[in-house]
């Protein structure tokens, strides 16, 4: 029996995600799902899967696949585009949402203009310093060095909910990111695999960020890794807490409360197209 799956294509900053409202379809083996349809040639094409569902604890529940069929614990281009989704479709008359992922319940703020939603400002909650193993000994990693195909890179690693590793480099141009990024994903001081962004200052409060995602790869941009980029410039005194994050797909705002150590994250969600799909 061939069931259609009514689904929504939606980006933020380029982060392209496959939507579905879980409430209404039952979804069997997202895992293989995520893989086919993100498929850019055989599928829809996209970062991945994120499905919509209902909560015990918060209004909405997210859960997002990867392009590679594994399933992240958070995404904050996902979770604004799910303010947008919900919103729109007029399935929530709410401007504030909370939404329940595997890192914790968040909070969304929209924005309305002319009835529809124009931004989304994510509570993305507290950074927290990622600890390594290095020589035997649990340690943070703050600016230390790692090395990858004889390059040596001074990186800080942070989790907000997910965890990322963060470069900053003088020209981020010059970073062979389809090489680099795979290795430092899976080096052995991270046997669960990590984020990673490249970044570089601009001014204080810009920075230019590349990303290579855990289980997706190179996307357009990383809602997460905009956080961990403008906690980790501020951490190592390369920029202010306040600061704009330019990435391939387009900018984010982020605001590193330090008094309550909260991040916030302010940017748009774009409706891409509707259609159907067979399972």
């Amino acid at each position: 029996m061939i069931n259609l799956i009514k689904f929504t294509k939606m980006h933020g900053a380029g982060n392209d995600y496959i939507y579905v409202n879980a409430m209404k379809y039952h979804i069997e083996h997202p895992e293989e799902l995520a893989i086919k349809w993100s498929a850019p040639h055989t599928g829809i094409g996209s970062d991945g899967l994120v499905l919509i569902g209902e909560s015990t604890i918060a209004d909405f529940s997210m859960r997002i696949f990867n392009a590679d069929g594994s399933e992240a614990m958070m995404c904050g281009n996902a979770s604004r585009c799910i303010g947008k989704y919900l919103y729109d479709n007029k399935i929530t008359h709410k401007t504030e949402i909370t939404l329940d992922t595997l890192s914790g319940v968040k909070n969304l703020k929209l924005t309305i203009a002319e009835g529809e939603v124009s931004k989304v400002t994510v509570g993305m909650g507290s950074p927290v310093l990622e600890e390594v193993i290095i020589d035997e000994k649990p340690a943070n990693m703050i600016a230390k060095e790692i090395t990858v195909n004889k390059q040596t890179y001074k990186a800080t690693a942070i989790s907000m909910g997910n965890p990322h590793l963060v470069i900053f480099v003088n020209d981020i141009e010059r970073i062979n990111l389809p090489t680099i990024g795979p290795l430092l994903e899976r080096h052995p001081l991270f046997p669960g695999r990590i984020n990673v962004e490249f970044a570089q200052k601009l001014t204080d409060n810009k920075i230019r960020m590349r990303v290579w995602e855990r289980g997706s790869g190179i996307t357009m941009a990383c809602g997460t890794g905009a956080c961990a980029t403008a906690v980790a410039g501020s951490i190592i005194g390369e920029t202010g807490q306040d600061v704009e994050i330019i990435m391939d797909g387009g900018s984010l705002n982020i605001n590193w409360d330090k008094q309550t150590n909260q991040v916030y994250m302010t940017g748009g969600a774009t409706h891409v197209f509707e259609g159907e799909i067979a399972i």
